[in-house]
Protein backbone atom coordinates (compact mmCIF):
# COMPACT_ATOMS: atom_id res chain seq x y z
CA UNK A 1 0.00 0.00 0.00
CA UNK A 2 1.28 3.50 -0.92
CA UNK A 3 1.66 6.57 1.51
CA UNK A 4 -0.85 8.97 0.64
CA UNK A 5 -3.72 6.68 -1.04
CA UNK A 6 -6.49 5.07 0.79
CA UNK A 7 -7.54 1.99 0.33
CA UNK A 8 -11.44 1.21 0.79
CA UNK A 9 -12.28 -2.93 0.57
CA UNK A 10 -14.51 -3.53 -2.37
CA UNK A 11 -15.04 -6.49 -3.01
CA UNK A 12 -13.64 -10.68 -3.12
CA UNK A 13 -13.09 -12.47 -5.87
CA UNK A 14 -13.07 -16.22 -5.62
CA UNK A 15 -11.99 -18.13 -8.82
CA UNK A 16 -14.00 -21.86 -9.09
CA UNK A 17 -14.30 -24.72 -11.58
CA UNK A 18 -17.89 -25.41 -10.31
CA UNK A 19 -20.87 -24.02 -12.36
CA UNK A 20 -23.04 -21.50 -10.10
CA UNK A 21 -26.46 -19.75 -10.20
CA UNK A 22 -27.02 -16.34 -12.43
CA UNK A 23 -23.70 -16.56 -13.93
CA UNK A 24 -22.67 -13.56 -16.68
CA UNK A 25 -20.87 -14.44 -19.23
CA UNK A 26 -17.58 -12.08 -20.90
CA UNK A 27 -16.44 -14.16 -23.95
CA UNK A 28 -13.31 -11.60 -24.27
CA UNK A 29 -12.29 -12.56 -20.34
CA UNK A 30 -13.28 -15.85 -20.91
CA UNK A 31 -15.22 -16.00 -17.75
CA UNK A 32 -18.60 -16.48 -15.85
CA UNK A 33 -18.71 -14.71 -12.84
CA UNK A 34 -21.51 -15.15 -10.14
CA UNK A 35 -22.15 -12.90 -7.10
CA UNK A 36 -22.37 -14.69 -3.87
CA UNK A 37 -26.27 -14.51 -2.18
CA UNK A 38 -24.61 -13.38 1.15
CA UNK A 39 -24.28 -10.02 2.61
CA UNK A 40 -20.61 -9.22 1.82
CA UNK A 41 -19.41 -8.71 -1.88
CA UNK A 42 -17.96 -12.09 -2.65
CA UNK A 43 -18.12 -12.93 -6.36
CA UNK A 44 -17.25 -16.22 -8.00
CA UNK A 45 -15.16 -16.44 -11.49
CA UNK A 46 -15.23 -19.37 -13.67
CA UNK A 47 -12.74 -19.47 -16.29
CA UNK A 48 -12.40 -21.38 -19.53
CA UNK A 49 -9.59 -23.33 -20.37
CA UNK A 50 -9.02 -20.48 -23.13
CA UNK A 51 -9.07 -17.84 -21.27
CA UNK A 52 -6.45 -14.88 -21.78
CA UNK A 53 -6.22 -13.75 -18.33
CA UNK A 54 -3.15 -14.22 -16.13
CA UNK A 55 -2.82 -17.73 -14.54
CA UNK A 56 -3.14 -15.78 -10.99
CA UNK A 57 -6.11 -14.10 -11.92
CA UNK A 58 -7.05 -17.58 -12.62
CA UNK A 59 -6.08 -19.16 -9.75
CA UNK A 60 -5.48 -17.18 -6.44
CA UNK A 61 -8.40 -15.37 -4.98
CA UNK A 62 -8.01 -11.73 -5.68
CA UNK A 63 -8.98 -8.66 -3.08
CA UNK A 64 -10.17 -5.72 -4.56
CA UNK A 65 -10.06 -2.22 -3.62
CA UNK A 66 -10.88 1.24 -4.04
CA UNK A 67 -9.09 4.06 -4.53
CA UNK A 68 -8.83 7.58 -5.54
CA UNK A 69 -6.04 7.57 -7.73
CA UNK A 70 -5.75 4.92 -9.97
CA UNK A 71 -2.75 5.81 -11.94
CA UNK A 72 -0.73 6.43 -8.85
CA UNK A 73 -2.02 3.24 -6.87
CA UNK A 74 -0.15 1.41 -10.01
CA UNK A 75 2.77 3.26 -10.54
CA UNK A 76 5.91 1.04 -10.40
CA UNK A 77 3.91 -1.94 -10.00
CA UNK A 78 3.74 -5.23 -11.71
CA UNK A 79 0.18 -4.88 -13.69
CA UNK A 80 -1.41 -8.21 -14.31
CA UNK A 81 -4.77 -6.81 -16.35
CA UNK A 82 -5.44 -3.15 -17.17
CA UNK A 83 -5.87 -0.47 -16.44
CA UNK A 84 -9.06 -1.07 -18.54
CA UNK A 85 -13.30 0.15 -17.72
CA UNK A 86 -14.90 -3.41 -17.69
CA UNK A 87 -18.03 -1.48 -16.89
CA UNK A 88 -19.06 1.89 -17.67
CA UNK A 89 -17.51 4.54 -15.40
CA UNK A 90 -15.82 1.73 -13.08
CA UNK A 91 -12.00 1.83 -14.16
CA UNK A 92 -9.73 -1.35 -13.12
CA UNK A 93 -6.19 -2.50 -12.78
CA UNK A 94 -4.74 -6.21 -11.26
CA UNK A 95 -1.63 -5.84 -9.65
CA UNK A 96 0.81 -8.63 -8.77
CA UNK A 97 1.24 -8.36 -5.11
CA UNK A 98 4.19 -10.74 -4.25
CA UNK A 99 1.77 -13.86 -5.97
CA UNK A 100 -1.73 -12.15 -4.72
CA UNK A 101 -3.52 -10.62 -7.56
CA UNK A 102 -5.11 -7.15 -5.84
CA UNK A 103 -7.33 -5.33 -7.62
CA UNK A 104 -7.50 -1.77 -8.19
CA UNK A 105 -10.46 0.46 -8.92
CA UNK A 106 -11.49 4.24 -9.46
CA UNK A 107 -15.05 5.01 -9.89
CA UNK A 108 -17.35 7.73 -8.74
CA UNK A 109 -20.47 5.15 -9.06
CA UNK A 110 -22.30 4.19 -5.89
CA UNK A 111 -21.75 0.09 -5.36
CA UNK A 112 -25.26 -0.23 -6.12
CA UNK A 113 -25.18 1.11 -9.44
CA UNK A 114 -21.68 -0.83 -10.23
CA UNK A 115 -23.49 -3.87 -9.14
CA UNK A 116 -26.54 -3.59 -11.38
CA UNK A 117 -24.32 -2.57 -14.52
CA UNK A 118 -22.79 -5.57 -13.87
CA UNK A 119 -25.92 -7.51 -13.50
CA UNK A 120 -27.26 -5.97 -16.91
CA UNK A 121 -23.97 -5.95 -19.27
CA UNK A 122 -23.39 -2.67 -19.22
CA UNK A 123 -19.63 -2.31 -19.99
CA UNK A 124 -16.77 -3.34 -22.19
CA UNK A 125 -16.51 -6.49 -20.32
CA UNK A 126 -19.87 -8.18 -21.89
CA UNK A 127 -19.68 -6.28 -25.22
CA UNK A 128 -19.39 -8.81 -27.85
Amino acid sequence: MKDGIRYEFHHMGIPTSEERPNEKYSAKAGMYTSDNPGDLRVQWHRFEESSPLHPLIKNVPHLAFKVPDLSRAIEGEEILLGPYEPIDGYFVAIINDRGVPVELIQTALADEIIWQRAKTGQGSLYRP
